[in-house]
């Protein structure tokens, strides 16, 4: 599949998307400090074997792009991925997305999800999609806020780390909605701001 938007690293002021490869494994590993953060997505990375087979996974999909996650000073917090990546139909999702407790509440979401969006959109997008679990309702209020729109369930849509299936939370931003989400997401970047993380436990936004 022929390269549609460039996997080329991502840099804003508090998060820095770099292109994942094989040698972040040690990276993946230090970030992911709390299984609880895997709760909705893939089993958790308890060693670097499993940390190594994540990123092994992600690299061997064609149509996916991930990203290690880093804060402005350097330590990796976690993943995202462009995935799906459609050229015939500029369209694309974004997801297999989560975050160290100690990245949770801060910037670093909304600014990543900003720099992913405004590269996707700049770069002649005019679909981006989100799937995440039909009960993970604190991943559905995220989303929302990011400017997209809720667009139906897609039943037995996934197949969970144990086996059962998952009904997908389908949402979706246009490059129609993008002018006004990419105001409101800045906003939320620029008050988050060296603010101190909510209350809220350990989450994933996406999946």
């Amino acid at each position: 599949m022929s390269e549609w938007i460039e996997h080329e690293t991502l840099r804003g002021r508090h998060v820095t998307l770099e292109k994942l490869t094989a040698d972040h494994a040690d990276d993946l590993l230090a970030a992911a400090d709390d299984e609880r953060i895997f709760r909705w997505t893939s089993a958790p990375i308890r060693t670097r074997g499993d940390a190594a087979a994540y990123i092994e996974t992600a690299l061997a999909d064609p149509a996916r792009q991930p990203f290690l996650q880093r804060t402005a000073a350097g330590e990796p917090v976690g993943t995202t991925s462009y995935y799906l990546l459609d050229p015939a139909h500029r369209s694309l999702a974004i997801g297999y997305t989560w975050l160290s407790t100690s990245a949770q509440g801060t910037a670093i979401n909304p600014e990543a999800k900003l720099l992913l969006l405004g590269r996707a959109f700049a770069h002649g997008a005019v679909r981006v999609e989100w799937h995440t679990d039909e009960h993970n309702a604190q991943s559905r209020a995220a989303i929302l806020a990011l400017g997209a729109r809720f667009e139906g369930l897609l039943r037995k849509h996934r197949q969970r780390s144990d086996g059962s299936w998952r009904t997908t939370a389908l949402f979706a931003m246009t490059d129609d909605d993008w002018p006004d989400a990419c105001i409101r997401l800045n906003e939320k970047v620029e008050n988050r701001f060296d603010q101190p993380k909510s209350g809220d436990g350990p989450t994933v936004s996406v999946s």
